[in-house]
């Protein structure tokens, strides 16, 4: 463009406004179309201004250029403006600043954030070597208004120094990269995901651009193109429903996203977002790798012509790694007479291989195999399982193979059932993964754990089909223990051990549950799991598999305290395996600390306890409370509420009743699990004084924890669902059980307990779990006379205790 044309008159304002109103509202207009004629409305507009503006001004040599994403004509709805003002730098300064002034002040008028600055080429081109960020800009710079030949030089210079400049910009553009990474972590994995800023976002494709720009790598360009257009659908849809220049997807606007780009719901619209991220978070990892080798090559080129003469330089060392696999230049690539269409296996040898080896795998060597490669005859031939097995056991190298081979639709091939818990989202903030790289994780743990159990394989295979039947309706581990016998069929597992990996899915959180929600001295609690289990053998892996399940799912799942529970459990149902009855809940054995703390209660009648400052290292849920009263009315309220007024948040209580003979008294023994919300622990002293004016009604505990509630307001946002109490039937036969599901909160605890109390019945034991923002509290009741409740008054006790809690 230039201004030797008809000069348009400067616009409204407001017609640029209405025009631009009718735009983003016109149904049929959505995604890359209503996004370039959104760039090119606001070119017809701006350059009209700064051609009136030109006129106005007496500047001559001067042009208006889009830069950024409105260089590459990517307007959202809400995007700002990237705009520079190029000059030859002969106006006056004067004339210059009237100049810029008439176009910029029309923009701010109108709302729109801009980005702007003035400068003449040399003035660009200087910034742009001081600034990175400024010369990715200036890459997708493109005219918009005045003298285009200004730009087409500058343009020309700039190319060619990010070019000569490559050895040394593009490692600056992946520290970046992984800068902005760290910041705003993996878009695929975020259930509120940034779709600029995380990786394997918008501004990742942007430097997969660039580098391409540089001529020295390029991205896979296959799916790129697709997987940028889904994500900048998506920003689209956001601007519209939310009416903000944002990038982050929150949950409360998923929803309405999802239904503004004809999806099913918030899942499906996360799936989505998933899948292009992946395409574009593998794309950077081929992409970088190749970087970092053509650099190498070029920094070695000279030392190797030296040694070897340039004909010794080109010749590249193969070593080989399996039968039709070899390394080459720090990849797994196969060996020129590896024949992809005549050897099945080769698939998931070369996988196996390059685990094992801790390298990458070559981007051309998982396409080769994609293209050529046969299917497997089903069930598999023994090879191809013990190198999906040594796959899996290799630990964690196995993850990047695994998700190259992925990338290339090479896992769903092999593996069908995959499909379903590719990319799913999971909704729990406990975990950490999708559920397929969750499943991947849980292998990678589980590969640590195979000197633990007889059958590592089974092992393995479980740790990756565990969660299968995610993709399913229904409870997840029923269905999964279906699909989880016919894969193993598929793999070529015998009947035996295909029946074996079905109950270990389908009993994968038996554990964990039981362990933390019941009462293990019940002989009902642990004959139900040995039921459940069958045998000892099948018993071992669920235990490693229960392990590596909780660590690949997040912090907040597994630690020692947990880890305790799960072993005692394991201990208790394998002595019912082996013919061995463990002691019933009458005999339950006290610990040396647990006796002395309830000989001391019982012979001063108040309170003692014994507070754990020393907390273990791998342990991040807290440190150990243990406090013994003489049996009395209030207990739980009492020592619940006294904990939340210290500020000691609850990760997990276990409260029992032991009767010393020999004293002719009960006592209620309470181990909890505490941490500190901030701040150190209180003194020991401190919670012993507080518990007994609550005990004695001196401390009231509801209005003071009612101050404090007050005080700090819940923070605005999702409201969280409503409690939900259930009596879980046939799971003891001592006492009736109720299960708390609430979103964790202040005195949480003792709200339940105070509830129980009114409600005239007594609490044998209570298990408290906290997972991420919710709670899961296990408790065992009984009636005054000491026996489980008819099941009229548990249903009237769960509706009363849901009701208290709401």
């Amino acid at each position: 463009m230039t201004g030797d044309c008809d000069e348009p008159s400067a616009p409204a304002p407001g017609g640029y406004a209405a025009a631009r109103l009718r735009l983003l509202q016109e149904e049929s207009r959505s995604g890359p179309s209503r996004r370039s004629a959104l760039a090119g409305l606001t070119d017809d507009w701006l350059n009209a201004l700064f051609t009136t503006a030109l006129r106005e001004s007496g500047v001559r040599g001067a042009a208006l250029v889009a830069v950024g994403g409105y260089g590459r004509a990517e307007l959202s709805p809400r995007s700002d403006l990237d705009l520079l003002l190029l000059h030859d730098g002969k106006a006056e300064p004067r004339a210059l600043s009237t100049l810029a002034d008439r176009v910029w002040y029309p923009v701010w008028d109108l709302g729109v954030a801009l980005d702007h600055s003035v400068r003449t080429p040399a003035e660009a081109r200087k910034t742009a070597a001081e600034d990175l960020k400024v010369h990715l800009g200036l890459l997708d710079a493109r005219p918009v208004a005045g003298d285009a030949g200004l730009l087409a030089g500058l343009r020309t210079s700039v190319l060619a120094d990010w070019r000569n400049q490559a050895a040394k910009r593009l490692p600056q553009l992946h520290a970046l990269c992984r800068e902005r990474a760290e910041q705003a972590g993996e878009l695929r994995f975020l259930l509120e995901p940034d779709l600029k800023e995380a990786r394997g976002g918008l501004r990742d494709a942007t430097a997969l651009r660039a580098v391409a720009a540089s001529w020295l790598a390029d991205a896979p360009r296959e799916g790129l193109a697709d997987a940028r257009r889904r994500l900048l659908d998506a920003r689209d849809a956001l601007h519209l429903v939310t009416g903000r220049a944002t990038d982050r997807l929150a949950l409360q606007e998923q929803d309405q996203v999802a239904a503004r780009l004809g999806l099913l719901d918030a899942d499906a619209l996360l799936r989505e977002v998933y899948e292009a991220a992946r395409v574009i978070s593998y794309a950077g990892d081929v992409t970088w790798r190749e970087v970092g080798r053509v650099l190498r090559a070029r920094a070695a080129r000279p030392r190797l012509r030296g040694l070897l003469g340039a004909r010794g330089a080109a010749a590249a060392e193969r070593a080989p790694l399996a039968e039709g696999v070899v390394e080459s230049e720090g990849e797994a690539v196969l060996a020129l007479a590896a024949r992809p269409d005549r050897d099945p296996v080769l698939a998931l040898r070369f996988a196996a291989a390059a685990a094992q080896a801790g390298l990458p795998v070559s981007l051309h060597a998982v396409r080769r195999i994609a293209a050529q490669a046969k299917p497997l005859p089903v069930p598999w031939p023994a090879e191809a399982r013990e190198q999906l097995l040594t796959l899996l056991g290799a630990g964690e190298p196995t993850v990047a193979v695994w998700e190259a081979m992925e990338a290339e639709g090479l896992i769903t091939r092999l593996l069908p059932d995959w499909e379903r818990v590719r990319c799913r989202p999971q909704r729990n903030p406990v975990h950490t993964w999708t559920v397929d790289r969750h499943l991947v994780e849980t292998a990678v743990r589980a590969s640590a754990l195979t000197r633990r159990v007889g059958r590592p394989d089974l092992l393995l295979m479980a740790a990756l089909l565990h969660d299968i039947g995610k993709g399913w309706p229904g409870d997840h581990s029923v269905a999964g223990e279906t699909i989880a016998h016919d894969v193993a069929v598929r793999v070529g597992f015998d009947e035996r051990d295909a029946a074996v990996l079905g109950v270990l899915v389908r009993h994968h959180l038996l554990l964990i549950d039981t362990a933390t929600r019941r009462d293990l001295d019940d002989p009902a609690t642990v004959r139900a799991v040995a039921e459940a289990v069958g045998s000892t053998g099948t018993l071992e892996i669920l235990h490693a598999l229960t392990e590596a399940d909780a660590l690949a799912t997040g912090p907040a799942a597994w630690s020692t305290w947990r880890g305790s529970l799960v072993a005692d459990l394991v201990a208790r149902v394998a002595a019912v395996l082996r013919g061995t009855t463990p002691l019933p809940a009458e005999q339950a054995i006290a610990t040396t600390e647990q006796e002395r703390l309830a000989v001391e209660a019982l012979r001063t009648g108040e309170p003692v306890l014994a507070l754990h400052a020393r907390q273990e290292e791998d342990d991040a849920v807290g440190v150990e409370l243990v406090v013994a009263v003489p049996d009395q009315p209030g207990v739980l309220p009492a020592v619940a509420g006294v904990l939340a007024l210290h500020r000691l948040t609850v990760r997990a209580a276990d409260l029992r009743s032991l009767e010393l003979a020999e004293l002719a008294g009960e006592v209620l023994v309470l181990r909890w699990r505490v941490a500190a919300q901030y701040g150190a622990l209180p003194e020991a002293a401190r919670l012993r004084t507080d518990l007994i004016r609550a005990l004695d009604g001196s401390l009231d505990v509801p209005a003071k924890l009612a101050d404090r509630e007050a005080a700090y307001p819940r923070r605005r946002g999702v409201l969280p669902p409503p409690p939900r109490i259930t009596v879980v039937p046939e799971v003891s036969s001592l006492a009736t059980v109720l299960e708390v599901r609430a979103p964790d909160a202040v005195g949480l605890l003792h709200r339940i307990g105070r509830a129980l109390e009114s409600s005239r019945v007594r609490v044998r034991s209570a298990h408290v779990s906290t997972l991420g923002a919710n709670a899961v509290d296990s408790l065992y009741v009984v009636d005054p006379d000491g026996k489980p409740l008819s099941p009229p008054t548990a249903a009237a006790l769960a509706a009363a205790l849901e009701a208290a809690l709401r």
